[in-house]
């Protein structure tokens, strides 16, 4: 029994078809608008003191009282973090050499709220704390929203109505999807997940921040964007 010479054009098809099936390349893409999911906000706390001690103490009793008013939202408050913590000398000149002036203190905290109606209050509140500076918000959609499913799902939609509009023009017809994918897949990295914080009490030690007034902030919508590859083999034109 003799093997059959293999025909390479049979087994590895020609990447732009045949004239009976042209492939039809395109690219589907989308641009759609969301409220945002979550706020981010940075809180700094500082203290500054003649000696070490007594800025490291004052820097952890007003870290107590911010994490003791952020935590006292409760459920509005998905999750609250820290940051980096420093504190270093400020040194200043004595005759030729040098000394040590003051103590700098600080801690950076991170604090994500999904309740906007409490973002607003809580952001003056913190700001409203001694020595205590806060950032943001930063508005964002969490990494396993349904938004994200839907917009790629708009972009597949796209791809077919292009695909089928550049082959209706040559008198034809999509007859088959051979390929699907997004653009550079392979480099893709995992986004990192978030986790919910246990929240407790109010304290009482931030009641002095109880009259500050609440912020009017409002949301800032979300653009969502994707883009998407697609390959078909179409109908044979009537040219």
């Amino acid at each position: 029994m003799t093997d059959e010479p293999t025909n390479p054009a049979a087994s590895h098809p020609a990447p732009y078809g045949t004239p009976a099936a042209p492939r039809l390349a395109v690219q589907g893409e989308a641009h759609l608008e969301f409220d945002p999911e979550t706020a981010h906000i940075g809180i700094t706390v500082s203290a500054r003191g003649t000696d070490r001690r007594t800025a490291l103490d004052d820097l952890t009793r007003r870290n107590g009282i911010a994490l003791d008013l952020v935590k006292s939202y409760g459920d509005a408050v998905e999750k609250l973090e820290t940051g980096t913590f420093s504190i270093s000398p400020e040194l200043t000149r004595h005759g030729r050499g040098e000394r040590v002036r003051a103590y700098h203190g600080r801690v950076h905290l991170t604090a994500v709220l999904t309740d906007f109606t409490a973002l607003g209050e809580l952001t003056t509140r913190l700001a409203d704390l001694e020595l205590t500076q806060v950032d943001g918000p930063w508005w964002a959609m969490r990494p396993d929203s349904p938004a994200y499913g839907e917009v790629r799902r708009q972009a597949v939609r796209e791809a077919v109505k292009r695909a089928r509009e550049y082959a209706q023009a040559l008198g034809a017809d999509l007859a088959a999807l051979v390929e699907l994918a997004d653009p550079g897949a392979e480099e893709a990295h995992p986004v990192p997940m978030g986790f919910a914080g246990g929240l407790t009490r109010r304290s009482m030690s931030s009641e002095r921040a109880e009259d500050a007034p609440a912020l009017d902030l409002e949301p800032q919508r979300q653009t969502l964007h994707a883009l998407v590859n697609a390959r078909f083999v179409m109908t044979p034109p009537q040219l």
